[in-house]
């Protein structure tokens, strides 16, 4: 059984809903009032080639017709930096598309995160102004590799996946987090972005997990007073999954197959497998439920 079809039989983690043949709803319980509209995309891989710019911002065109708040984006912004071969031109030319295609849409916040090909580790030195985590913040516009906010009642907290293993986070991220969750009221919800899935179903598919989910649900569990809603991307396909009551949403990818045709387990042309390239509108409750629902564009 493909992964399509065991969405649409068996209804994983929240439940899932075929909407249409290419949008995909993953609901939590309603309540009854909407507070804030967000849209999560994810894995753009902007790039010159295959019409990439033009067909993002058609994305960005149909994403404000949802009138959102404002934007999570989920990493993996350029298409890629992090290779050996990538020369520091290809870099500040990603960069000065994403650049470019941001001010389109410059009336919304966009809070961000680090995707594991946005920072450039082939730099000649560590003291380039070019290399690593530094210069992809900057570019994101971004005040750190992790941080967290707050809106109308809920709280969001922004992680960096990109540490010595792969989707993990390091020392110093751990003891934030748990200072930052310790300092949150009881029954607050909290919406956490990450790059990699900090727990999935499609990872048992294709790999990509974060490493120390172990860890980190741990520490929801330890916060059970309070609502996690946990988004992420990295492996370009879509599932909801729950664990100890947390949520946990992959969403899929704006690139969908790295905007290219597919291959022969694309389900359709420019999808990766059975999911097609897209994002996430999410509806935020006044009782801390949340409704995520993917569309295509």
């Amino acid at each position: 059984m493909n992964r399509r079809n065991a969405i649409k039989n068996f209804g994983l983690g929240a439940g899932a809903t075929m909407v249409s043949p290419t949008n995909f709803a993953v609901k939590s319980t309603r309540s009854k009032k909407s507070i804030l509209k967000i849209a999560h995309i994810t894995d753009i891989h902007i790039r010159p080639e295959e019409n990439a710019p033009e067909r993002f911002l058609k994305c960005i065109k149909e994403v404000k017709n949802h009138n959102i708040d404002f934007f999570l984006n989920g990493g993996d912004t350029i298409y890629a930096a992090d290779y050996d071969n990538i020369s520091r031109e290809r870099v500040n030319e990603q960069w000065g598309i994403w650049n470019e295609l941001r001010s389109r849409f410059k009336e919304f916040e966009v809070f961000s995160c680090l995707g594991n090909h946005d920072m450039w580790w082939a730099a000649p030195n560590k003291n380039d102004s070019m290399y690593g985590k530094g210069y992809a913040v900057e570019q994101l516009g971004i005040k750190n590799r992790f941080y967290s906010f707050s809106r109308k009642g809920w709280h969001f907290v922004v992680l960096d996946s990109n540490n010595e293993n792969a989707g993990s986070l390091d020392e110093e991220q751990r003891k934030w987090l748990e200072k930052d969750l310790d300092s949150l009221n009881k029954d607050t919800p909290v919406v956490v972005l990450s790059h990699y899935p900090i727990l999935g179903v499609c990872t048992i598919i294709d790999g990509g997990n974060h490493t120390d989910s172990k860890y980190i649900t741990d520490l929801f569990y330890k916060h059970s007073d309070k609502k996690f809603h946990c988004l992420s991307g990295h492996v370009h396909l879509l599932d909801s999954a729950v664990y100890n009551n947390a949520h946990y949403y992959c969403n899929g990818a704006v690139s969908g197959f790295w905007w290219e045709k597919g291959d022969a387990n694309s389900a359709q042309k420019y999808w990766y497998r059975e999911t097609p390239p897209g994002y996430a509108i999410l509806e935020l409750m006044e009782d801390g439920t949340l409704i995520n629902t993917y569309h295509t564009y």
